[in-house]
């Protein structure tokens, strides 16, 4: 009897010590698999995200990242493209709920104020023979450093360009616009070709002159070039000014008053994209970001850039792009460096600036040298190589120096308000002054 009930005591132990064995090796392998980022194979996983603006610059995301892995066999780069509108409050959430990727993009006018929440990894000590802030042009050294430090590396600079279609100008015998920036068009200049370029069938025009200088980002170079400033010395807002009021009112004229540019809705009710408009003689000239022109470079129509027309004395224009930075609870920090690194590297701009996604912000590759690496003449427009120096020599963009995404939405809010119509310009600014104070305040 005491023998039966020892020997099924005993297997009633095996049978414990055994299931037990079976939990431990679980919960160790799915910690090595999913909290650690690791393999069986010894590969490091790094999750990696960024936002979508179209799916061809998705494309060339991807393609570099394949280049990545090839060259760094030891890490595996999974990437999560997320729609651009949501990306921003999908990223604080993740960082909120310490469920973040490791390395991700992050807006340039978004990245002071992430880096404030104490979310970043700092990259200072990173940065050393192989890559310094000295091998990058002056506007994305400026966004980059923070108080002396770095926690994000860009891989481009993107600006505002006029973009134009040829065969529109040709058709209402208009100049072309100079893509010399130093012989940057006139506003009045720009105006009487706006003016030549629309065309009215009794009251419904059937093609305008310009779309696309409405929003704060395009326009702010002629703000800054009319001495219009955004930011105090302290931090305030600047915008309330003889000279930022003087651009704000010829742009809203162009749509009020003149009639040579469509509203926003006109395009939606159309159903067609700004690059379509152009694209089909709905407008003939566009107000965009150098990113565009990859798109329009595939659209099949003969396609003309130039800088912005200047209401000041001279031509500005301002530059800016995201960057890439780690999250600071990643476990791979190495690993995110050396994905980071990459992706500022001259071998990752160059295939995405001769598609003509974005522009380098790489000094090296504005030399002779450098320009060659990357122009393509199927992609890049005549006249191209005149207008590169104006991204090379641009100024920071001013919200990418704020520290507020909240601050730049009230001003992006009032100014679409004024130039809609519904509230003068003496309002929008004491609405901007107050409700900025209030939130800087906080």
């Amino acid at each position: 009897m005491k023998r039966s009930l020892m020997l099924v005591l005993g297997a009633l132990l095996l049978s414990f010590m055994v299931l037990a064995g079976c939990s431990d090796s679980s919960s160790n392998n799915a910690k090595g698999e999913e909290g650690a980022g690791g393999s069986d194979d010894g590969k490091v996983t790094l999750e990696f995200m960024g936002w979508e603006a179209s799916p061809l610059e998705t494309e060339s995301v991807k393609n570099g990242l394949d280049q990545f892995m090839q060259e760094h066999p030891n890490i595996e780069v999974k990437y999560t493209p997320v729609p651009n509108e949501q990306y921003a409050s999908k990223l604080l959430t993740m960082l909120a709920g310490s469920s973040a990727p490791d390395v991700f993009f992050l807006g340039a006018e978004e990245y002071r104020d992430f880096q404030s929440r104490d979310v970043l990894m700092d990259l200072t000590p990173m940065l050393g023979e192989d890559l310094s802030l000295d091998d990058f042009i002056p506007s994305s050294q400026e966004i980059m450093e923070i108080d002396g430090s770095v926690y994000g590396i860009s891989s481009t600079t993107v600006s505002p360009v006029l973009y134009y279609n040829k065969d529109l100008f040709d058709e209402a015998g208009v100049e072309y616009p100079p893509s010399n920036p130093e012989e940057a068009w006139t506003w009045d200049e720009f105006k009487a070709a706006a003016e030549k370029l629309t065309i009215k069938n009794g009251d419904k025009t059937e093609q305008y002159g310009v779309y696309g200088l409405e929003t704060v980002y395009n326009h702010m170079p002629l703000i800054l070039g009319n001495g219009g400033e955004v930011w105090t010395e302290d931090g305030q807002v600047a915008l309330n000014s003889p000279e930022t009021a003087e651009v704000l009112e010829e742009i809203k004229k162009l749509r009020h008053e003149d009639g040579i540019s469509p509203a926003a809705q006109t395009l939606e009710s159309i159903g067609m994209n700004a690059s379509q408009m152009l694209q089909t003689g709905k407008i003939g000239m566009m107000v965009e970001g150098s990113w565009a022109l990859q798109e329009l470079a595939t659209m099949g129509f003969p396609i003309g850039m130039a800088p912005l027309p200047k209401i000041g004395p001279e031509p500005v224009t301002h530059g800016q792009a995201h960057v890439h930075a780690a999250w600071n609870k990643t476990e791979h920090p190495e690993e995110a460096w050396e994905l980071i690194k990459f992706l500022s590297s001259e071998e990752y701009q160059t295939n995405l600036v001769s598609e003509g996604l974005w522009m380098p912000n790489r000094v090296d590759m504005y030399s002779e040298e450098g320009v060659k690496a990357w122009y393509n003449e199927a992609v890049h427009p005549e006249g191209f190589l005149e207008l590169a120096p104006f991204f090379k020599d641009a100024e920071a963009y001013p919200f990418a120096l704020g520290t507020s995404i909240a601050v730049r939405d009230i001003i992006n809010e009032e100014m679409e308000v004024y130039i809609n119509g519904d509230q003068t310009l003496e309002e929008a600014m004491d609405k901007i002054d107050k409700r900025s104070a209030e939130e800087l305040a906080k």
